[in-house]
Parts: C-alpha cells; structure tokens; sequence
C-alpha cells in the first residue's frame, strides 16, 4: 500500500492510496479458500468445490466484498500512518479499480484542530452559598407535619368535622347498576382535602360512626372505563369510625418518622435540599462564566463537518423558515459548542480525567435515593437505555472537567440569601436564555471526532 498527500487545506486532507493488485489477488484467493470450506454446490462432494468453479459463480460479489473489506483496513492504516485525527466520517473516492488492476483511490480526511491550552490562571468566577430563611424554613416543618398528622378515636356520637378522618365501606351504582369498582372497604378520606372525588368528603361532614349515610358524586372525565366517565354515581357508605387529629407535634419524633437524627437534623437536611435546588441554578452561572472565558481566550480552527452536524441537531424540529430566521443565531451557538467541547475534551485528555463505571453506578444510586419508591423505574430506565448510561458518563465527564478548571481559577465565594439568589438567577435568565441548554456542551464531540465509519462518496 501506497499512501500519499494529494492536498492539505486548513482541516481538510485528501490522501492518495494505491494497493497493489497482487495485494488483492491474495485476498480473493484467501477468500475462496474460505467459501471452498463452506459451499455446497450440486455436483461437487461439501468442502471439494474447486475455486475456479467458485469464481466463475460467484467472483463479482467475492470482488467486491474484498474490496470492500480492503477500504476499511487500508484507510484506518493510511490515517494511522499519516496521523491525522479524524473528525467525522471520511469518504471514499474511488479511481481505478478492477479485477487485475491496482485499486487507486482518494481518502477526505476532516481533522481536528491542534489545540493549544491556554492557561486558565487569571480566570474569575463567582460561586455562592445561599442561606435559607427561616420562615421558610419554618413551613416547610409546618408542611411535614401536617401531612404526616396522625389521627385518635373521637368520642361515641361525636360528629365529623372538617379535617377529621372517616373512614367507611361503600357500594355504588350507576343508573341503579353496579359497575367493575363499584365496592370499597374500609376507605379513609380526611375531610377537607378532596383527594377522592370533587365534593365528595364535604358530604361527609356530621356523619357519626355506624351512619349510613348516601352521597352523590359525578365518576372522572378520565375514568379507565370510557362509559363511566363524567356519570352521576351514588355511593351507599358505611361509616365504620371518625377520628380526629391528634396535637401536631414539631419534635423529635416525627423528625425520626421522616429518616432524619432528630429535630434539628431534619431541618438541616430541609435546608440543604432547599439550598440545593438554588445552587444547581447558581452553579450553571458559575459554569458559563467559565466557558465564557476560555471561549474568547482561545482561537481554533473548527471542523465544518462538526458544525454543520451541530447545527442540524439545534435546528431538526424547526420549520424552514424559522431555521432562516434564526440562522446567525444558530450557526454561532453550533460553533460555541463544538468549540467548547473541543477545549474541553483536550483539557480532559491532557489532564488524565476519566469516568469508571462504578462512577456512573454511583450516581445512578444518588439518583435512587432522591426519588424513594421509585427505585425500578430509574434502574429500568437506565437497564433498557444504553445511550441514557453513555449520556450520564458524558455528563459526569464535563462535570469532572470544570470541577478541575475550577481548582485552578480564582473562585470568589458569595454568601446571599435566597432573595439574592433568585434576582441574580433572574437576571441571568432573562439575556440567556437561548443558551439555557449550554449543558449539553459537546462531551459527546469526543465519540462523534473518534468515530472510525468510513462512507463511499
């Protein structure tokens, strides 16, 4: 194999190959030795058919299965030899070619930009605490507490009020019919909070244990049985007790109902998780005026193909006209990008950072225990999703990076109050929202500049 630089402008390279004909000749030659193992053709004993006979029958698609499988070896070695880091897919353009010719063809490499890493020293960037107020801190407590109140018999004869628990059998009907769910037992609604059907527990006020009390109600619009839905019902209740709430208590116990030490600890953790909701916002700002710094100290070279691929993903549900409406728009957050992915994965690469597996199955667990019961749906999801797992290690990989650039940039610690933070999230917001999906800065450029697919033009 041959292998020259026919020319080189900018990122683009074209390489000349050539592969020797006798080259080609030993791999017809290896594969009908394969296919003489395989083949059963009348006439001839498994395993005895002459390659010639081979040949005569099947020599165009043996041809060209070689040739195929020569392209796909030779251009990785010509790439390799000249090395050149592909971006994208090269292409193929074949020449000459043709059983008892050489095979002449030209390679289209786009390559990746050399990048030279600036130092990131004088770099600034806010990053904040947020201190929680207490009032809010205060409801949130009271909030807990009333929807986890606990409830005690009321005395014999004592009506149901408002806010006391009911709890009753019923049997209901539709048009004097009974329907599939027509029954319940030992139903309990707390009255006031119309969880069951709309004015339904109101009916229940002054009702007494051992009532038997009949109440109307109109079955859901979205009722699972279309012939049910928005129909007038009548429930025929038993009420089996009536409880009321007992003193709502602020302590340590119901601290520990909640999974946390006591009081004081399950009102630090409010505040941590309230704070945090804050901070995933702050530390976007902190973010993007990092990338917004390395962005205008360094100038590269970008691959057209990246861009043009960026641009249809930003742009691949809008309407023709909205694409040209917005089309400077569009073209400069494709370049800001694949830029910043670029800078970002050489920063990686030269910095040795990496993501294992047992980091993603950690934060897959850290993503468990934030939503309790739902534990299967989020291993399913990622079980079922392969992309969804490749999609959380990009994650975790850009968040990996900007963890380490901000090791080596002056970091100014702000303490404000929740006020502040929702002005300075405001504020941030309001210029920036065509770059509120900036987290989706190219991790993903690393695979698409790697990818080894080769096209035929």
């Amino acid at each position: 194999m041959k292998v020259d630089i026919q020319s080189k402008k900018g990122l683009r390279t074209i390489l000349s190959v050539v592969v020797d004909k006798k080259e080609i000749q030993v791999k017809i030659e290896q594969r009908l030795n394969e296919l003489q193992k395989q083949l059963t053709l009348k006439g001839f004993r498994a395993g005895k058919v002459p390659p010639s006979v081979i040949k005569s029958q099947f020599g165009k698609s043996i041809y060209g299965e070689v040739i195929d499988k020569i392209l796909r070896e030779t251009s990785m070695k010509a790439i390799e030899e000249k090395r050149i880091k592909i971006s994208g897919q090269p292409k193929i353009d074949l020449k000459t070619f043709g059983e008892g010719k050489d095979l002449n063809y030209e390679l289209q490499i786009d390559s990746l930009p050399e990048i030279v890493l600036k130092s990131f020293e004088k770099y600034k960037a806010n990053q904040y605490e947020v201190k929680v107020d207490e009032k809010v801190l205060s409801d949130k407590l009271i909030e807990i507490s009333n929807q986890n109140k606990e409830f005690e018999d009321k005395p014999e004869g004592k009506k149901a009020e408002k806010g006391d628990q009911v709890t009753f059998d019923y049997s209901a009907t539709v048009n004097g019919n009974k329907f599939e769910g027509s029954e319940g037992k030992g139903v309990q609604l707390e009255i006031g909070k119309d969880l069951f059907l709309k004015g339904f527990d109101e009916q229940l006020i002054d009702v007494k244990k051992n009532d038997q009390k009949i109440i109307n109600a109109t079955l859901p619009p979205n009722h699972p049985k279309k012939e049910l839905a928005n129909k007038q019902t009548k429930f025929d209740c038993k009420i089996l007790n009536v409880k009321k709430p007992k003193e709502n208590k602020l302590d340590d116990n119901l601290a520990k109902k909640m999974g946390a030490k006591d009081l004081k600890d399950l009102k630090k953790l409010i505040e941590n998780q309230i704070s945090s909701q804050y901070l995933q916002a702050l530390n976007s700002i902190t973010k993007k005026q990092i990338l917004d710094q390395i962005e205008k100290n360094h100038d590269i070279e970008l691959p057209k193909n990246l861009i043009d691929q960026e641009l249809s993903i930003i742009t691949q549900n809008l309407k023709k006209e909205e694409k040209e409406k917005h089309k400077l728009k569009n073209e400069k957050i494709a370049r800001s990008r694949i830029k910043l992915g670029l800078i970002l994965n050489e920063f990686g690469e030269k910095n040795n950072l990496k993501v294992s597996d047992d980091e993603v199955k950690a934060e897959i667990q850290k993503q468990i225990r934030g939503m309790p019961g739902q534990e299967k749906m989020i291993m399913d999801y990622y079980q079922k999703n392969p992309n969804a797992s490749n999609s959380l290690k990009g994650s975790l990989y850009e968040e990996k990076i900007i963890n380490t650039i901000k090791s080596k940039i002056n970091i100014e610690t702000k303490k404000i109050n929740m006020k502040e933070a929702e002005k300075i999230i405001s504020e941030f917001n309001k210029p920036n929202l065509e770059h509120a999906d900036l987290k989706k800065t190219k991790s993903s450029v690393k695979n698409k500049a790697k990818s080894k697919k080769i096209s035929k033009k």
